[in-house]
């Protein structure tokens, strides 16, 4: 039986391409939304305990796990005036870069205090690089109603082995009255500073 020679046969592909019709998607601005299944990992979240202080401690063994070496994280102490998280220390300078994260799940894993979990969000791309370091602000879970923005004290007679049993169930009413003191003490300094009565 006769058969044609292998470049004769891959112009042929070629060939019978052109003539077929190219749909050409005009992504993002018309795009088809196709939800991933649940258990899909995607964009990295830092979890909030009910009353809104971190759970992030700032031990570092997301970093340590991770095998493209995406994640920064820099810890520092929790004092009685400022206070962002029930342990001894706090996640100060938390980044990933997603120009190198594999979305591999082994920092979330390597997570004691389930503080790092991943969405399910999966558009990361940018045209800058520098867009793609995402820092901590960027992301801490929103505050949910009942949450009080840290820093604030933890819940009155509350340890921090309470918080990570799951016995805190939001903020107390001395919690969100230190955080509205502290935004108002933060405006009137504000105001004297641009000379505003």
């Amino acid at each position: 039986m006769f058969r044609l020679p292998q470049a004769v046969r891959g112009f042929g592909t070629t060939f019978v391409t052109m003539f077929r019709h190219t749909a050409t998607e005009q992504y993002p601005e018309q795009k088809k939304k196709f939800p991933p299944k649940p258990r899909f990992h995607g964009r990295h979240q830092l979890n909030r305990h009910p009353d809104g202080l971190e759970k992030c401690v700032g031990c570092e063994l997301c970093a340590w796990a991770c095998p493209a070496d995406a994640i920064f994280v820099q810890g520092a102490d929790n004092t009685d005036v400022e206070r962002h998280s029930p342990g001894e220390r706090y996640g100060a300078v938390y980044q990933i870069n997603y120009s190198r994260c594999i979305l591999c799940g082994l920092c979330i894993e390597a997570c004691p205090t389930r503080a790092l979990t991943m969405t399910n969000e999966y558009e990361l791309a940018d045209h800058s690089r520098e867009r793609l370091i995402y820092e901590k602000a960027d992301l801490l879970a929103p505050l949910l109603p009942g949450m009080a923005a840290p820093p604030h004290s933890m819940a009155a007679g509350a340890t921090e082995g309470d918080y990570y049993r799951g016995q805190v169930s939001g903020a107390t009413p001395e919690q969100m009255a230190e955080v509205e003191a502290r935004a108002g003490g933060a405006e009137r300094g504000s105001r004297e500073s641009r000379g505003v009565a």
